[in-house]
């Protein structure tokens, strides 16, 4: 049981990687602070995961015998992120492990000219303030007790350039930057700060994912080809498991990567090695 003893935290839960990593790192031994919004967001051009899907994710994880506390909750917004952690700190008493998982990938599929002001602002606060803020909530009780690792999920987006994503991809980028300054400030506390940079991933129906779908509609692929045209991109000619994007998320936390801090991980079947 790799993660025996650990509570951890993954925003983005209710589906996708979030629940891929919340129900592998619950197989492992670790209980549960779910997070997601739980509603649609006025600006996304898409369902985000709902109530439903949340509790599901957390039933899963209480199949593998892990204690879980589910909140909804808008990373956007600070004041609910302190909540999150009063709640989980007075549930579990520690917090050893945060995976910030939650982001958005629209609305993309303009040029950064064509970009408006609140599509543009929607998105950062998305993908990146929303990991700084859960940082900043959690973060704090994990330097108290000296152990903490802090898991940032980036994208090959956070690395390269990708056309008409300019948001996503500046977002990403922030998050890694992000995530290198936090791992020097925190390395004194001993609490690691790491990125994963996922590529292309399948939609997996059992974790309801449809990022690499909207992914697809936002550069106008048909719907029914997106997973060929993906795959062909790839070196090794196959799309991202969910699976394999939670294996690292596990690693990162776990105790085999104790002096791992500050590393960029990618999982993308070596799309970024080209």
């Amino acid at each position: 049981m790799l993660l025996d003893g650990v509570t951890a935290v993954v925003t983005g839960a209710a589906r996708g990687l979030g629940r891929a990593c919340a129900t592998r790192f619950a197989e492992e031994g670790a209980d549960l602070v779910l997070v997601d919004v739980a509603d649609d967001v006025a600006g996304v051009p898409y369902p985000l995961g709902s109530a439903a899907q949340l509790e599901h994710t957390a039933k899963l994880c209480r199949e593998f015998g892990a204690c879980v506390l589910t909140e909804a909750a808008d990373v956007r917004d600070f004041a609910a992120c302190e909540a999150v952690a009063a709640r989980a700190l007075d549930r579990f008493g520690a917090v050893q492990a945060l995976v910030n998982g939650a982001g958005i990938a629209a609305p993309s599929g303009k040029a950064v000219h064509e970009i408006g002001g609140d599509e543009w602002q929607l998105m950062i606060d998305t993908d990146l303030t929303g990991a700084w803020h859960m940082m900043k909530a959690f973060v704090p009780s994990m330097i108290a007790r000296r152990e903490g690792s802090v898991v940032n999920v980036a994208s090959t987006a956070g690395l390269v350039g990708y056309r008409h994503f300019a948001g996503y991809v500046a977002a990403k980028h922030g998050l890694i930057g992000l995530t290198k300054a936090a791992a020097l400030d925190y390395a004194p506390f001993r609490v690691r700060v790491n990125a994963l940079c996922p590529g292309s991933v399948r939609d997996d129906p059992l974790v309801e994912g449809r990022m690499l779908a909207e992914i697809a509609r936002s550069l106008d692929v048909a719907v029914e080809e997106h997973e060929e045209v993906f795959s062909r991109r790839q070196p090794m000619n196959r799309l991202i498991e969910p699976q394999d994007v939670a294996g690292a998320a596990l690693w990162l936390s776990g105790r085999d990567s104790r002096q791992v801090t500050g590393a960029t991980v990618t999982v993308d079947g070596g799309f970024t090695a080209m």
